[in-house]
């Protein structure tokens, strides 16, 4: 089974307001492992592994505008990083 693996930097509206719950609630469904980590600088972090088309599904939720899944905060944009899978992390977790 191909495991694709994504780091996505979430700015916006992020902190504070739920976006690390609904993300890992959102991961959990789509079969992915990984977290959603508050950083210093005000963005979230997003890493998440798994089928390719279960990552694709997770980014193109954090990307939508208007969300359609009651996202909460307001994301104003995402970079998206590809890696190589590690297979280690086991559940989706907020750190």
């Amino acid at each position: 089974m191909d495991v694709a693996r994504a780091t996505f930097f979430v700015r916006g509206r992020v902190q504070g307001v739920g976006f690390r719950w609904w993300t890992r609630s959102r991961a959990l469904e789509l079969g992915l492992v990984g977290h959603a980590r508050n950083m210093d600088d005000g963005r979230v972090e997003v890493v998440a592994e798994g089928p390719p088309s279960s990552v694709a599904t997770l980014e193109e939720l954090l990307r939508e505008q208007p969300s359609t899944m009651r996202r909460p905060g307001a994301v104003t944009s995402v970079v998206r990083q590809d890696g190589v899978a590690k297979g280690v992390a086991a559940g989706f977790v907020e750190k």
